[in-house]
């Protein structure tokens, strides 16, 4: 699955690789994630990830040229959850938007996690 992006010049193809890797970096650049996770849905079992897997903790859904946004986070102990995912909110759908072009409906944010 990739997005395409028209415009009178021409197509731009940004593939689903580079934007799963562009909303993992964009989460992990706020205070107060410490992981993304991976949640093996057959067993319950939430597998933490390091930066060299990040796109397993984000999954995305297209239609036509709306982009919803899922991640799956794990967050440090003693910081406001509220907080820390209106943060997370705000920066991902930014960054989507400033550098892949595409406009972001929502971002779901599931909290796997605490760290202590």
């Amino acid at each position: 699955m990739e997005c395409k992006i028209r415009n009178e010049i021409g197509t731009i193809s940004i593939t689903e690789e580079v934007l799963l890797k562009v909303a993992g970096y964009a989460a992990l650049e706020c205070y107060g994630i410490v992981a993304m996770s991976s949640k093996r849905a057959k067993d319950g079992f939430v597998e933490w990830l390091g930066r060299e897997a990040l796109t397993k903790g984000v999954q995305l859904r297209m239609s036509e040229d709306i982009i919803d946004v899922d991640l799956f986070i794990i967050v440090e102990y003693g910081i406001s959850i509220a907080a820390v995912c209106s943060n997370i909110n705000e920066t991902v759908r930014y960054k989507m938007e400033s550098m892949t072009g595409v406009r972001v409906r929502h971002v779901n944010i599931t909290v796997e996690g605490i760290r202590i």
